[in-house]
């Protein structure tokens, strides 16, 4: 922007509203309809104050509360800028080396694997195999959205089957769920930090992502409301339990406030619960507390392995349901049959819950042994997530430290992948999942440890 835009002096002289929240609502309006992106600088407070015939002070006022908002930021000698959205950084090319997969720990039970293994061949010879072969309507058979119910019901007692739909994995509903929620252009919350599919998608989409301020409790619900009033979001998205890559929980109190702005202003709620099964114990869905509003979401990619694309969503209703069944068939046709068929069959006869156990056993074990090594350097982890977020000290940045570790086989995605407000922490998190074994998570973390104490050793012969 070169200079102060004329409809914004048009605006202005017709509202009624005080003049420094008008610069921020004119500010606001074209970084939705795109007349400012990322990167655009401003004019100066003097030259805005004399293009709008306002004192300095309005003007001053005006940019102080699009800071607030999130829609600028002001640097020193440089001046003031629109702050990136969607995403804010983006992943490179969505290449490996910042979509390093959070996978879950592979369990050394011999007797489950064996188990697995003969109950797999047994739902193959059984079946009717031509019928797996088949088309069949999206959304899983009535048998396999009865076990999904069921599964469900752990998080939501009241699911109703109506409401469920089994699809290809959780990122397949997030993609159908954005387009259908929100156009090119528009907005959904999401926090400060978020799983980097969503950026992704977004990116994909055209659909603008609007950063909330996280704390410890979770988003900042003061900020989704601001964000309601002024900003119109289509949607709020949020990874409330063990949030990848931070492992924090949203307390109780934040997903209340939370649900009660987005009912006050009808926002749809994307809760995305991939890891909600592995914790013993949660605040309560928040799909029960907004249940009118909020699309829950969870599957056993973080709880069973990755390879198992099955995904459960409870829609608001019957309605909803039907609609995002429509959208999830124009984008993926169907999930597997045989997939539907194998995880079914392990949820009613106990084998995913025997696997659950097992994997929350694992990450116990080895988050301990993560907090033997790396405490001292202010990790953050949680004993049944196989994942821990870990601050960066001087000697490093988190992309090398990351790149450096993942040279070494250990998984490091630097903070840069997780951001949407475009001032990421110096923080990287590590999966401490897959298939390594407990000994080789040991010396992963060590040379984590070492490395975090030499950094200049290593800094010299990294990359």
């Amino acid at each position: 922007m070169n200079k102060t835009p004329v409809h914004w002096t048009k605006k202005l002289q017709k509202s009624d509203k005080p003049a420094y929240l008008s610069i921020a609502d004119l500010i606001a309006d074209d970084v939705r309809t795109g007349r400012l992106v990322a990167r655009d600088r401003l004019p100066t407070l003097r030259e805005l104050a004399e293009d709008l015939q306002l004192n300095y002070t309005t003007v001053a006022r005006g940019y102080s509360e699009a800071r607030k908002r999130g829609l600028i930021d002001t640097h020193a000698g440089m001046g003031t800028f629109i702050r990136g959205r969607s995403p804010s950084l983006p992943l490179r090319g969505g290449s490996a080396a910042e979509m390093t997969m959070n996978l879950p720990p592979e369990p050394q039970d011999p007797a489950l694997l064996a188990h697995m293994h003969d109950t797999a061949a047994g739902v193959l010879a059984s079946a009717d195999l031509y019928a797996l072969l088949r088309y069949q309507d999206f959304g899983g058979t009535l048998h396999d959205r009865e076990v999904a119910a069921q599964w469900l019901r752990r998080r939501l007692p009241t699911c109703r089957v109506e409401q469920v739909l089994v699809c290809p994995g959780i990122h397949s509903v997030l993609t159908a769920l954005f387009s259908q929620l929100a156009r090119p252009g528009e907005l959904v919350c999401v926090e400060a930090l978020t799983y980097p599919g969503v950026k992704a998608i977004a990116a994909q989409l055209g659909i603008q992502l609007h950063a909330l301020p996280l704390d410890d409790d979770g988003p900042s619900a003061e900020a989704f409301e601001h964000a309601c009033k002024t900003l119109h979001p289509k949607a709020l998205y949020c990874n409330p339990t063990l949030l990848n890559p931070t492992t924090a929980t949203v307390s109780r109190s934040r997903r209340e406030a939370l649900a009660d702005v987005a009912l006050r202003y009808a926002i749809p709620i994307i809760e995305d619960d991939a890891y909600a099964m592995l914790p013993r114990e949660l605040p309560p869905a928040m799909a029960t507390l907004a249940p009118g509003l909020t699309y829950y979401i969870t599957g056993f990619s973080k709880c069973f392995g990755a390879g198992l694309r099955n995904a459960y969503v409870c829609s608001p209703g019957d309605r909803q349901s039907q609609r995002l069944a429509g959208a999830m068939r124009a984008t993926t046709v169907m999930a597997s049959p045989f997939t539907n068929a194998l995880a079914s069959f392990w949820v009613e006869d106990g084998t995913a819950e025997a696997m659950l156990n097992a994997i929350r056993d694992e990450c116990t074990a080895r988050q301990a042994i993560a907090e033997r090594y790396l405490a001292p350097y202010g990790m953050l982890g949680h004993p049944e997530s196989f994942h821990l977020w870990l601050p960066v000290a001087e000697g490093w940045s988190p992309v090398e430290l990351a790149a450096h570790l993942r040279s070494q086989g250990v998984g490091v995605v630097a903070s840069a992948a997780f951001s949407t407000d475009g001032d990421p922490p110096d923080a990287v998190r590590i999966c401490l999942g897959g298939p390594t074994t407990l000994d080789e998570c040991e010396r992963g973390m060590h040379l984590v440890a070492d490395t975090l104490l030499h950094p200049v050793h290593h800094h010299a012969t990294n990359l």
